[in-house]
């Protein structure tokens, strides 16, 4: 079942206090992005980010889910209706988050 675009919207407007949040569409879901690395996405809408340890110390009850059928697991975010929570989230989880992998040239 692919992501509805409103969830989407609303998702983004949650995190309006952030700048640098950027989504990709990939096969009818969505890929978030916070200062060019990727937090996680939206998948079935649902908000799903990295498992990275500071995410799990924010989130210590939050469940693990498949984004896919073959994917690794992410935690499911279940308080996207708090705007500081979310914001809170991005915040913890960046340094931790991997850097972009630089673009092949053609």
């Amino acid at each position: 079942m692919a992501s509805s675009k409103e969830y989407l919207e609303f998702v983004l407007g949650q995190l309006s206090d952030l700048e640098e949040i950027t989504y990709r569409s990939m096969m009818g879901e969505f890929i978030i992005y916070y200062h060019g690395k990727i937090v996680g996405g939206i998948y079935d809408d649902r908000l799903l980010v990295k498992p990275v340890k500071s995410a799990i110390s924010y989130m210590p009850t939050a469940s693990y889910e498949l984004p896919y059928d073959g994917a690794k697991e992410m935690l499911l975010v279940e308080e996207v209706d708090s705007k500081e929570f979310l914001t809170g989230l991005f915040h913890v989880m960046y340094d931790e988050l991997p850097a972009p992998k630089p673009k092949k040239k053609r």
